[in-house]
């Protein structure tokens, strides 16, 4: 009897690293890109090279990123910032998840639009999750919003970081 073997095409991982990405979008809209573009100037892929989601593997771009992520952990703690669930701070968490699962399932052989809508959906999610558990972390701890907030920032710089060094290198 003749066996016959079944190449399977290894794909490489997307889903869960782009929810990961979300989730950080959800928290923090710019932390998500400025860790993506970070990873992808230190290991870019040729599969962004015809695309403009090239510009995320500039070095230029990803310290744009970083700064504008700084910013935005500053910002966060001031008292006229409007809260996450606004609809213009929405829909710009719901464009930074869309943005990094756009390139992260591009890098990796797949489907942009499915990437854009996994990552945008997923960051919508994280967005309310983070938002109902800063508030009741506050409420029932009895603690400033705002330095909830630190606890908030202090997540999405590990998770951040955990999630770069579970990413595969390009090169």
């Amino acid at each position: 009897m003749k066996q016959t073997k079944f190449k399977s095409k290894s794909r490489p991982a997307r889903f869960w690293p782009t929810l990961g990405f979300a989730a950080l979008a959800g928290m923090r809209s710019m932390s998500a890109p400025a860790l993506l573009s970070h990873y992808l100037s230190r290991n870019p892929s040729w599969l962004l090279l015809n695309s403009p989601l090239r510009l995320l593997q500039k070095p230029l771009v990803a310290s744009g990123f970083r700064l504008a992520a700084a910013g935005e952990m500053v910002m966060d703690k001031l008292p006229s910032t409007p809260n996450r669930i606004a609809p213009p701070a929405l829909v710009g968490r719901l464009l930074s998840g869309a943005l990094v699962g756009a390139a992260l399932y591009k890098s990796r052989e797949g489907n942009t639009a499915t990437g854009a809508i996994v990552g945008g959906l997923g960051a919508v999610v994280a967005t309310f999750v983070s938002y109902a558990l800063r508030m009741g972390i506050s409420k029932q701890a009895n603690w400033p919003v705002a330095a909830v907030g630190v606890g908030e920032d202090a997540l999405v710089l590990s998770s951040g970081a955990a999630l770069l060094k579970a990413q595969p290198s390009h090169r």
